[in-house]
């Protein structure tokens, strides 16, 4: 049988393979380097790199040891500065002492963000492998955090790679720029200002299976420098770059998780497949996309621990390429999963799946849309709406096939431009006598049918804030009579605490536990929007020992509506059943 090995044998012969299988390789020990964690060895790397690019190209093995580099490193073409780790190397919280491996410890550069990156891949085919890069000045304690330059820059070459590394808190760590073909797979680190920037890659760059998350970090979400991160970190920037891939990649703690900005040379396309951003104050924005669009696909997004204006994606005014999401799922606290803004661009969800916003209760709902053009198609909603908001400046909006917990609901203001089809109704069918005399269990599944701007279910209870909204079903013309079970702080009593028809106070609030009887007059719709007001407070500032810093009003753990003259059945608005 003529196998590709017997045609290699042919074709260069048995010096040839065995020049092959040997391979041209050099070491840095060789080159005099200590890896003693205090001798400089910068002048023995850059003697073995060297002396590999002059020999057209090979492998610089970079033995276990912790070498210091107080200068800058140049990786010429066709050279692999390589460590030992095989697989992506990670580290405990905060033990640096502890770091194995070939250890590259950075010192170049600090303070000095726009001087010479830590190693620079020098030409076509230049890659780094199997390395620890730490900053040894680094503490956490510094806030705003000192600058660096990059850690790795690529330029004006191609086919580069970065491959099983770590990067431990660099302030920037990898910025591609004309660099077409990159290779960046199997990276770790917790990047500080910027994890990865990429612009003006003409041919199709890839990412695979990089993880940003808080390595070599004691991480609190209120800790100074941990918040610097989750507000002016970014993990992932794409600017100009066609056709580019991005697959399983993960990023936790960042302002912006993946950034789409657009600079002189333009903005990004591509394929962007498992996507995951968690804690993050906005998981993805898109500042510009290039008219192919964005194809997002397997996202999984969560709002930035502590904070009440987390939004998962943005789409800016001025995006005008098309936003596609499928198979994507959002969760955590969040105000708005998306918010779509561009008059002139498109976004699309399909087959995703929303289980958390309104995280402030001022009813958000899960998307947004100011303006442009969207379809909303097969998606599932985890709870009651508003599900989808539409501003009258929108052109169109398609929404189609969507299932919700209590029917799905969207809150129209353009009109005809919104079209609805197939869409989960609600379960409660509603009868003239169901809506007579019925009672809302505060608390249990269903009730956000009839409460807004409230706070979660918590046992048989939700909390209002300073301004609440109950929605009730009515008979037109019916007067009725309501009880609520209420449970007042003293900390929410105010001048004008109470509930409000129409703007008018129909019944005052007490502290404590109370069942409050109103008088509602008669209404022309079938339905009734009241309004409990009154002083919002933060238990966290009454109660030093309280780690809830929500904005509370009142607990309301039940609603009952008579019209006068209705029977004693009691219909289960929760449920749609009959008592």
């Amino acid at each position: 049988m003529f196998s590709l090995y017997s045609s290699l044998v042919v074709t260069v012969g048995a010096a040839g393979l065995a020049s092959m299988a040997m391979g041209a390789t050099w070491s840095v020990a060789d080159s005099g380097a200590k890896g003693d964690g205090a001798t400089d060895d910068t002048a023995a790397f850059q003697k073995a790199l060297d002396e590999a690019g002059k020999a057209g190209g090979g492998v610089v093995d970079v033995p276990a040891g912790r070498y210091v580099i107080k200068g800058t490193l140049s990786v010429p073409a066709g050279v692999t500065l390589q460590g030992t780790f095989r697989v992506p190397p990670t580290i405990q919280r905060n033990k640096e002492r502890e770091l194995t491996g070939s250890v590259l410890m950075a010192y170049a550069g600090r303070g000095q963000e726009q001087g010479a990156p830590f190693i620079r891949l020098a030409g076509n085919n230049a890659a780094i492998s199997g390395l620890l890069i730490s900053y040894p000045e680094w503490k956490q304690a510094d806030v705003p955090p000192v600058p660096y330059p990059p850690c790795v820059l690529a330029e004006r070459v191609e086919n580069v790679g970065i491959e099983n590394c770590l990067f431990l808190n660099p302030y920037r760590a990898i910025e591609l720029v004309r660099a077409a073909r990159h290779l960046v797979r199997n990276v770790t680190g917790y990047p500080i200002k910027r994890g990865i920037y990429v612009d003006e890659c003409y041919d199709i760059g890839h990412i695979e299976n990089v993880h940003f998350w808080p390595f070599g970090v004691h991480y609190k979400h209120d800790d100074p420098y941990c918040q610097w991160i989750n507000t002016e970190g970014v993990a992932f920037e794409l600017a100009r770059t066609d056709w580019h891939y991005v697959f399983n990649t993960f990023c936790f703690g960042y302002g912006v998780g993946y950034k789409f900005s657009e600079t002189k040379a333009g903005s990004a396309n591509g394929n962007f497949l498992g996507l995951g951003a968690d804690s993050c104050e906005r998981a993805v924005v898109v500042d510009q996309a290039q008219r192919p669009g964005l194809l997002i696909t397997n996202g999984e997004f969560v709002g930035r621990w502590g904070s009440k204006s987390a939004v998962c994606l943005e789409i800016s005014d001025k995006a005008v390429g098309k936003v596609s999401l499928v198979n994507c799922s959002f969760w955590g606290p969040i105000d708005r999963c998306v918010w779509m803004r561009s008059p002139v661009g498109q976004f699309t969800a399909s087959a995703c799946h929303f289980v958390n916003w309104d995280v402030r209760a001022e009813g958000s709902a899960a998307i947004q849309l100011d303006a442009g053009r969207a379809i909303v198609q097969g998606c599932t909603f985890a709870k009651e709406g508003p599900h989808v908001q539409i501003a009258e400046p929108v052109a169109s909006a398609l929404l189609v096939g969507n299932q919700a917990s209590g029917g799905f609901e969207a809150e129209n203001h353009a009109g005809k431009r919104m079209q609805l089809f197939a869409n989960e109704p609600s379960p409660i069918e509603w009868t003239s006598e169901a809506k007579k005399h019925y009672r809302v269990a505060v608390g249990a599944e269903g009730d956000g049918l009839y409460v807004r701007r409230w706070h979660g279910r918590e046992g048989a209870m939700r909390w209002s804030v300073a301004e609440s909204q109950l929605r009730l079903p009515v008979v037109p013309g019916e007067p009725y009579t309501l009880t609520l079970k209420l449970n007042v702080p003293k900390a929410a009593l105010s001048e004008d605490a109470g509930l409000y028809c129409d703007g008018k106070r129909i019944a005052s609030f007490e502290a404590g536990a109370t069942n409050l009887t109103a008088e509602l007059p008669p209404s022309r719709g079938d339905q009734t929007v009241l309004k409990v007001v009154c002083a919002g407070w933060i238990p966290s500032r009454l109660n030093p020992a309280s780690k809830d810093n929500r904005t509370l009003g009142v607990q309301l753990s039940d609603i009952t509506m008579r019209a006068k003259g209705a029977g004693e059945r009691v219909f289960q608005a929760n449920t749609g059943q009959w008592q």
